[in-house]
């Protein structure tokens, strides 16, 4: 009797071990198919039909699918047909000292976000210097005094004001440029060639190895304490090796080398970041996108990070352009053609529902110096629609916007 007494316990928990549901479109009810469903060991994928079907040994399930915003939820839930809201990201850059909770700049923009088509903001959580923007459980990025600068004193009300208006939130993640990790570990931070000394750019940065798969470990571990507080979406910026030749790395210095040391960063923080459900998207040079076969010497091919990454942000800015660029002679002067053109190129090797690029806030800094007011901002803005692309991102070093340059 105790035998059987034990079979009729178990038997019954092993047919209840599963789950199935159906995702679809919240506005049109339509069917999303080849969308990600994660579990805490699994990855499925929804069919045709926007179903799935998966194993309920864990509580939580996150759904990422392109085009649609995060999405989590318990498995003791009682229906079976999950809606996903449709978003396009258009999303203001808020600086690392406009991160606070009591800033003004934080509160003029979320007022720009209710009266505009603005949806999300993009955070630095680690800058150009190393330092993060909140106090993270991160000892190694602690002991080196990264924290110290912190602007966000309570990361979670943050994320919970965010969230209350209903703001997609990106932390911007700096990667390879970062003067913090590599004064503290100079066995892998870059080196001159010529005498081994520590080399820094021109505003005094040192950057670590993108070799190195130390500096991948560190870069990722802050990049998942973003992920753990509730940011939508991981924006890795210096992604790359630096312009720079003359150099000393840890490896041969080739095309081969540097594309697959970006490739191994990216499937690392795929496979850390997956279990948060968080996107991750990654920034380019804005000429990548005229590339064909080379990786302009700094491991970047739109292909393999495309591969490699959920959304590609190419820093499109129309200032950075070279004289003769699109056969004209000051590109910044066609804000709208640099932009639509650039996009257009790459339209037969990624969907454009991928690709969200960085647009001008900022005055030319070419010998001009056009200043980019309402009508540069929006020919962006029109080129970026007319190809649907994933939105777009604006750059203002300051974080300083104009209601009527971004209005609906």
């Amino acid at each position: 009797m105790k035998t059987l007494f034990f079979l009729l316990i178990i038997f019954p928990i092993s047919i209840l071990a599963s789950f199935k549901a159906t995702i679809v479109d919240f506005n049109t009810m339509k069917p999303i198919s080849s969308a990600k469903i994660i579990d805490k060991n699994k990855i499925y994928y929804s069919d045709t039909n926007g179903t799935f079907s998966i194993d309920n040994s864990v509580n939580s399930i996150h759904i990422k699918a392109y085009g649609y915003r995060p999405y989590s939820f318990e498995t003791n839930i009682t229906s079976t047909l999950l809606k996903l809201k449709p978003i396009k990201i258009n999303a203001l850059y808020l600086t690392f000292w406009g991160a606070s909770n009591n800033s003004k700049t934080l509160k003029r923009i979320i007022k720009l976000i209710k009266e505009t088509e603005v949806n999300a903001v993009i955070v630095d959580v680690k800058n150009e210097y190393g330092s993060t923007s909140f106090y993270t459980s991160f000892e190694q990025a602690n002991n080196y005094g990264a924290h110290k600068n912190r602007t966000n004193r309570n990361i979670q009300k943050f994320i919970k004001n965010m969230k209350k208006n209903n703001i997609y939130t990106i932390a911007r993640i700096v990667t390879f440029k970062d003067e913090l990790q590599a004064s503290n570990n100079p066995e892998y931070a870059l080196k001159r060639d010529s005498n081994g000394s520590i080399w820094r750019n021109h505003d005094n940065m040192a950057w670590v190895d993108p070799f190195d798969t130390r500096s991948h470990d560190y870069t990722i571990s802050i990049a998942e304490e973003a992920a753990k507080v509730g940011f939508d979406e991981i924006n890795f910026d210096y992604i790359r090796f630096p312009a720079k030749s003359g150099l000393r790395f840890s490896k041969k210095n080739t095309q081969e080398n540097r594309v697959e040391a970006i490739e191994t960063f990216l499937d690392t923080a795929k496979h850390r970041l997956e279990p948060y459900g968080v996107f991750i998207s990654v920034d380019t040079y804005g000429n990548i996108l005229w590339s064909t076969e080379d990786d302009n010497n700094i491991g970047q091919v739109l292909e393999s990070l495309a591969n490699h990454s959920d959304y590609i942000a190419p820093m499109l800015y129309p200032s950075g352009f070279a004289a003769g660029s699109f056969y004209f002679d000051y590109p910044a002067s066609h804000p709208y053609a640099v932009i639509y053109r650039s996009v257009n190129n790459i339209k037969d090797k990624i969907n454009l529902s991928r690709v969200r690029p960085w647009l001008q806030y900022f005055k030319d800094y070419n010998k001009k110096h056009l200043p980019y007011e309402k009508f540069e901002v929006q020919e962006q803005i029109r080129a970026t629609k007319q190809l649907n692309t994933n939105g777009w991102m604006m750059w203002s070093p300051s974080s300083k916007y104009h209601k009527s340059y971004l209005i609906k």
